[in-house]
């Protein structure tokens, strides 16, 4: 659908599910252990304009940091529903950078939104929308070799957290 305003675009993502035969509590220590939460200081840094100070910290991140989460499970709790969930923001300043000096639009998905969760019958798993294909939306070959190097570092990651 288009007008002169407003512009429709259909995607195909493609959807991964990694799952774990450990405890739900026992994948999310390792995966926080693995991806260390981001030091908010960068972000101080760059907002008041530190930008030569605030890349040096960048380039001494590791590849992936958790720049935020929320516990999905405490809001179902509101439904009356006891489930774990926790939705994660994973990935990497510079990275991000890489994509959206060329397409802005990618700062729609970065940092990438991944789900820790735990089903009913105690399966616990992460989902994600794989990067390669999420960011593939743009066509762009300066991005898509970052795409991928993302998803690499993310599969690897949640991999090593799964068990």
């Amino acid at each position: 659908m288009q007008n002169r305003n407003h512009d429709v675009t259909t995607l195909s993502i493609e959807h991964v599910t990694i799952r774990s035969d450990d405890t739900f509590e026992t994948v999310r220590q390792r995966l926080e252990q693995a991806v260390p939460r981001i030091d908010d200081g960068i972000f101080t840094l760059l907002r008041y304009g530190e930008s030569t100070r605030a890349q040096k910290e960048l380039e001494a991140l590791p590849a992936l940091s958790v720049f935020g989460f929320r516990d999905h499970g405490a809001l179902l709790r509101t439904a009356g529903i006891q489930r774990r969930a926790i939705q994660y923001d994973i990935g990497n300043p510079l990275t991000a950078a890489k994509m959206t000096r060329h397409r802005i639009g990618a700062a729609l998905y970065v940092p990438v939104r991944v789900l820790l969760r735990e089903d009913d019958d105690g399966t616990v798993a992460f989902e994600f929308d794989r990067p390669a294909s999420t960011f593939g939306q743009f066509g762009d070959n300066r991005v898509d070799p970052v795409a991928r190097q993302l998803d690499q570092d993310l599969h690897a990651a949640l991999r090593t957290a799964a068990g």
